[in-house]
């Protein structure tokens, strides 16, 4: 069972219906104390870093919580899109710190006009490392992308993906450990999302 931290924030839906699809069971949760219990979470989010950081730190409980799932317990924790950026030490679109538990940060696109800002659609994605969830034997995939902000981890040992637009090479997936995060949309990547969600499950 995958617990889905529900804090407001997120592409909830379609990821229960990919999930559901692919025969892997996961429920929503904003209970601080059932998700204590979970055994593996997806910390998902789309929209602002702060908002997001102001509605995990509103619900009472929660972010302790989420530290000590993801820093003591150490469960597989995978953030995805902003959820993955949410897991850097800050970002340039706002202001609050981020949960830092993966040195690195969350930096703006400045791309000129050939360029659009948001990042939207297909992507290459290349591993960089090996880990529960890639192999560097895999293939160059393809995952959907929608972001304005990118990250760049501190050392590339906690690169686990990455990916180019423009001339800015960026960390698509960071880890560290049990901690995972991608920046793309595996729930709108079809078969590359589905193998990405399978392996997590199977962690």
């Amino acid at each position: 069972m995958i617990t889905i931290v529900n804090y407001g924030l997120g592409n909830i839906g379609s990821m229960q219906n990919m999930l559901r699809h692919i025969g892997i069971l996961s429920k929503l949760e904003s209970d601080p104390l059932e998700i204590s219990k979970a055994q593996k979470l997806i910390l998902p989010g789309v929209g602002s870093f702060d908002i997001a950081m102001k509605e995990i730190t509103n619900i009472p409980g929660l972010l302790n919580v989420l530290n000590h799932k993801a820093k003591v317990e150490k469960i597989p924790i995978l953030g995805i899109c902003l959820g993955m950026q949410l897991m850097t030490r800050s970002s340039e679109e706002g202001e609050k710190k981020g949960l830092g538990w993966i040195k690195a940060d969350t930096k703006r696109f400045r791309l000129n006009s050939k360029f659009k800002v948001p990042h939207m659609g297909w992507n290459n994605v290349e591993v960089n490392s090996s880990t529960e969830l890639t192999d560097l034997s895999d293939d160059v995939q393809r995952f959907y992308f929608v972001h304005s902000y990118y990250v760049k981890v501190d050392h590339q040992v906690n690169s686990m993906f990455k990916t180019k637009y423009g001339l800015i090479e960026f960390d698509s997936g960071i880890v560290d450990q049990n901690i995972y995060g991608v920046q793309f949309h595996p729930e709108k990547s079809h078969k590359f999302g589905m193998n990405l969600f399978q392996k997590f499950a199977n962690i």
